[in-house]
């Protein structure tokens, strides 16, 4: 039991994560019934509004209902929600799954991820229950977002780690973690790029390996063993992403782990070290050509590699070297990640909610929008798209994360740019997928998040704010020849991750997508 664990390690914590259990369980349980009223669940037949409740139908019989505020996104429920059902009040997350009477073993492990969630988020409040003071430096802003992913009911799903584990490891614990090496000779290495001098001895490659990984997963090989030194590193947002402490300056080390993390487990497949350090070059060439190297800067993936076990590259084995965001601030500028503006409540925004959202949006729209035009189809959610602040006030943007881009071999061909050659899967000319990449993560996510924010923290007018976005969108598109976008861009729906989908689905890292309402629709 996590309780039981938590005793034997942090006894100071036993009482407030008791004290925070049920908040967390509720919220777990809002963001899933929101996924029961917006995605394409099976077991669900169709939902309805009834005055102030929001009504569902299950294919099994009966119904589900909770009131309509509740499943919005971003809704903030109180700790003692409950979703009524055909047999009563239902409280506990696994319980409303249950409900869509699946016997799947998706479902089953759906079920333990929510769980985990709960527990981990209801720790992740018990640690940070203190004052909440703003973040000092970029990692502090990492390191802010306490409740995880917004929208998603595995926010804080770490399906293989313990307890201590949790709070050894994970950002919101603000630990530091010491880094195994792992020597690897060079023909057991596979790389791309350009990989540290300082992380080699010799023709030997010394792979930065997560101390989790080092213990659940090197004892599967026991032809490698790491070496006494260590490397101390904070994490970041993502977890498996670390700033080294007094080494390797100017860059971050994307690690492998062999963790569940709301949709996926946090690999390193072969395919996004071969793509990331050519993406880089190529996504900071047309950003340069469209005049945007100001305003937006790419982290580029600098290096990375793999293991080779058994002649092939290893997922488990494997990591990355990017930029880091302190290559691109200036003296007293700090990098925020756009969904921890949302999760500081806005602490870190300075001056009128309204200018400060058209000043962001004046930085971030104009590039994204004229690189979708040619050819690249920027993941823009809010983990990947870092606002820079100087005294509170948005002064660029930075983007990292090469691994979520879609590019479309035709537009950049017609802006004088060739493809390199890529080993995933992300090059294609649909349309479509063009527009729900960007706009699934910059619209659907990092928008709707900040309107939220802002609107609830600021008394902001959220048409006002979104008045805004749409003025800056209606100013870039006037300039561009790609019409179809700008239809997209201000279309009846936008599309939003199904995330509650896709984990039910026989295979769930194929991405699946709600449509939503556009609230930049009534500004075309």
């Amino acid at each position: 039991m996590p309780i039981d664990e938590l005793r034997l390690t942090r006894p100071d914590l036993v009482e407030p994560f008791t004290t925070a259990l049920p908040g967390a369980r509720a919220t777990v349980l809002g963001r899933l019934w929101g996924a029961f009223v917006r995605e394409p669940l099976p077991g669900v037949t169709g939902h309805r509004l009834e005055y102030d409740t929001v009504v569902v139908d299950l294919r099994r019989g009966g119904s589900l209902s909770a009131p309509h505020p509740c499943a919005r996104p971003f809704a903030e429920v109180p700790e003692d929600f409950t979703v009524s059902g055909p047999e009563g009040p239902i409280s506990a997350p696994a319980q409303l799954l249950a409900q869509l009477g699946l016997r799947t073993p998706a479902a089953k492990r759906l079920a333990a991820e929510l769980d985990n969630s709960v527990v981990n988020l209801a720790l992740a409040r018990a640690a940070n229950a203190g004052e909440k003071v703003p973040p000092k430096d970029s990692a502090d802003a990492e390191q802010a977002v306490v409740d995880g992913h917004p929208q998603h009911p595995c926010c804080r799903t770490r399906t293989g780690m313990s307890v201590t584990e949790v709070l050894a490891y994970a950002p919101e614990h603000h630990p530091v973690v010491r880094l195994a090496l792992l020597p690897v000779p060079a023909d057991r290495w596979e790389g791309a790029g350009s990989w540290p001098r300082t992380l080699r001895e010799g023709d030997t490659i010394l792979l930065p390996l997560h101390p989790w990984q080092r213990d659940h997963v090197l004892a599967r090989h026991p032809d490698l063993a790491v070496v006494e030194e260590t490397v101390p590193a904070r994490p970041l947002l993502s977890m498996r992403t670390l700033a080294p402490l007094g080494v390797l300056p100017g860059c971050h080390i994307k690690t492998a782990l062999d963790v569940q993390v709301t949709n996926y487990r946090r690999t390193i497949s072969p395919a996004e070290v071969a793509d990331g350090p050519p993406l880089s070059d190529l996504v900071a060439a047309v950003v340069d050509k469209a005049g945007y190297g100001r305003s937006l800067r790419i982290l580029r993936e600098l290096g990375g590699g793999a293991v080779c076990v058994d002649g092939q590259p290893c997922a488990s084995l494997a990591a990355m070297i990017r930029e880091s965001t302190e290559c691109h601030l200036d003296t007293g500028e700090i990098a925020v990640p756009l969904t921890a503006v949302h999760a500081t409540a806005g602490a870190v925004v300075s001056g009128d909610p309204v200018r400060w959202l058209a000043d962001f949006a004046g930085l971030v729209l104009p590039p994204a929008l004229t690189l979708l035009s040619m050819g690249v189809a920027l993941e823009a959610h809010g983990q990947n798209t870092l606002v820079v602040l100087r005294g509170g006030r948005p002064v660029r943007v930075l983007y990292r994360d090469l691994d979520g881009v879609r590019v479309s071999p035709r537009r950049l061909a017609r802006c004088g740019f060739t493809l390199p050659p890529l080993l995933g899967t992300r090059a294609g000319d649909d349309t479509g997928a063009l527009h729900t990449k960007l706009f699934g993560g910059l619209i659907s996510g990092v928008f709707s998040e900040l309107v939220d924010v802002l609107s609830r923290t600021r008394a902001a007018d959220p048409r006002a704010l979104w008045g805004v976005v749409g003025e800056v969108g209606r100013r870039v598109y006037a300039g561009l020849p790609d019409q179809e976008d700008a239809a997209a861009f201000f279309g009846d729906t936008m599309p939003l991750k199904a995330t509650v989908a896709m984990r039910l689905a026989e295979n769930p890292g194929r991405a699946q997508w709600a449509s939503v309402p556009n609230p930049l629709a009534p500004c075309r």
